[in-house]
């Protein structure tokens, strides 16, 4: 890949990109969260066309139009979020677009079932029976059948995103032998990881990308330091422009939230916190560290195997998002136009829906109330344009984000959860969005924050807690922890009291 460029509104994922792999190798691909890893994958994987640039393939300039055309020529793309049908059986996915037929159009089942099973034995695993749906398979074996599709193709370069983020160290070790049996026949493999002991322990060259550029390509992997990794992830070129945090301490403020012994199986692990009114408290970790799965335990979208939320002293019932939203927690969730907001109506509407009993008298909803006190709520954060009439999608994103902040303002809400609270917001707004979240922290929210981009966490947050592989790392004021000591805790860490 020569000089791959890729823009979408707003931002340029990918400038310049050069990658190079050879037969039998295990590339690894390394960068912060936001780097342009994804982008690049999908680029090769034939799912995003590229701006400009160009793919050479075995000496032969190429066009991968389609994911298909990928896939004819040999690339196959092994994606950290499987995309297997759950409700079909093993050999089904497994031979998904290419079955076994007779007379051209007769699905030959048996057949089927018999070569999946030759692959699944040949990645170790003929336990797995190929007539099982793969909704009833572990992560660890729906990972299998995933590289077991791959390979029913005549595949000559597998990308694995993230593979070993849901496997217990057997698994890793059972995968690393796959892969090496894989490169041993001459495939190449490019792997995703931000485990950097299984780079060394698996791969041959890095290539480390930084804001949509290859700093770094082809360094070997076992013999470059973790400092000089680390040093070529850090550093960006988005300006981040934070409000200043209070000066002296107030007198000893009040507990909001309280999280004791909080736990989600496979996802986080005995997590104890608290955040006092008007504290804002940044949560960082790589993408699977549990950072998102905390956030929506607390909100009561997840049920918790062990633990209790409380707020203000009292007990939060587990598992129920209406208890969370009674005792006062909003949710600004990642995905905002598919979790958050009703894209077909108004601002309005968005900012009232978590408040509609207010404004309900005798089963008639008194639109007029309605609308003054959202445009209250949205006037306070200055959102624009100020007109509580419009249509919530056309609006940008910053002030999408200001409609989700107004609901719970609204709403009267004491903890404030904010899941990657400026994604797919342009660099001028950012800077509103930050002011607007400190001002409602020291107007008394307790403010719990997750962001991919630890320069936001540092910038923003009062105290950090770091999180690697669903534990706490490490636990420290925001002011004493630089990107560079936040990305060795995440890389290298491990859980201290």
């Amino acid at each position: 890949m020569s000089g791959i460029t890729k823009s979408f509104p707003g931002v340029r994922a990918l400038d310049g990109v050069d990658l190079e792999v050879r037969p039998g190798e295990v590339h690894c691909l390394l960068g912060q969260n936001g780097a342009g890893k994804s982008t690049l994958i999908k680029v090769l994987a034939g799912a995003h066309q590229p701006d400009d640039g160009t793919i050479t393939w075995q000496g032969e300039e190429v066009t991968l139009r389609s994911p298909i055309a990928a896939m004819s020529l040999g690339i196959a793309t092994i994606y950290q979020e499987l995309d297997l049908v759950e409700h079909l059986s093993v050999a089904e996915n497994v031979f998904l677009g290419h079955e076994p037929t007779s007379a051209g159009f007769v699905v030959r089942a048996r057949a089927a079932r018999a070569q999946a099973g030759r692959l699944l034995a040949r990645l170790g695993h003929p336990e797995i029976d190929p007539g099982t749906l793969v909704g009833q398979l572990s992560a660890a074996h729906q990972q299998i059948v995933s590289m077991a599709r791959a390979l029913s193709h005549d595949v000559k370069l597998i990308v694995m995103d993230e593979p070993s983020a849901a496997l217990d160290p057997d698994e890793v070790d059972n995968l690393f032998r796959i892969v090496g049996d894989l490169t041993a026949d001459g495939v190449a493999v490019v792997y995703i990881s931000h485990r950097l002991e299984e780079i060394r322990r698996i791969g041959d060259r890095v290539t480390v990308l930084k804001d949509g550029r290859a700093v770094a390509g082809g360094l070997p992997a076992e013999s470059t330091p973790t400092s000089q990794v680390v040093s070529l992830m850090t550093g960006r070129n988005v300006a981040y422009v934070f409000p200043e945090r209070p000066g002296a301490a107030r007198d000893a403020p009040d507990v909001v939230l309280s999280v004791e012994n909080l736990s989600r199986e496979g996802e986080f692990d005995h997590l104890d916190l608290e955040i006092r009114a008007g504290e804002i408290v940044g949560l960082a970790g790589l993408v699977g560290s549990g950072r998102s799965e905390i956030l929506e335990t607390v909100y009561g979208a997840r049920k918790p195997t062990t633990g209790q939320v409380s707020v203000g002293g009292a007990p939060v019932r587990p598992g129920s998002v209406r208890a969370a939203v009674r005792a006062g927690i909003g949710l600004a969730p990642e995905e905002r136009k598919a979790q958050a907001l009703l894209m077909l109506e108004s601002v309005t509407r968005n900012v009232s829906v978590s408040s509609m009993s207010r404004f309900s008298r005798g089963g008639w909803l008194e639109r007029g109330k309605e609308r003054a006190a959202a445009h209250a709520a949205t006037r306070e954060l200055s959102l624009r344009p100020d007109n509580p009439e419009a249509y919530i999608r056309t609006l940008s994103g910053g002030n999408q984000q200001k409609a989700v902040l107004a609901r719970w303002l609204l709403r009267g809400c004491r903890v404030l959860l904010l899941d990657e609270p400026t994604r797919g917001v342009d660099v001028g707004a950012r800077a509103e969005l930050y002011s607007v979240i400190r001002r409602l922290a020291d107007d008394g929210l307790a403010v719990l924050l997750v962001s991919s981009e630890v320069p936001e966490v540092l910038g923003l947050a009062d105290r950090v807690l770091v999180l690697r592989e669903g534990a706490v790392v490490h636990t420290a004021p925001a002011r004493e922890l630089d990107e560079s000591r936040v990305l060795d805790l995440v890389m290298e860490g491990s859980p201290t009291p």
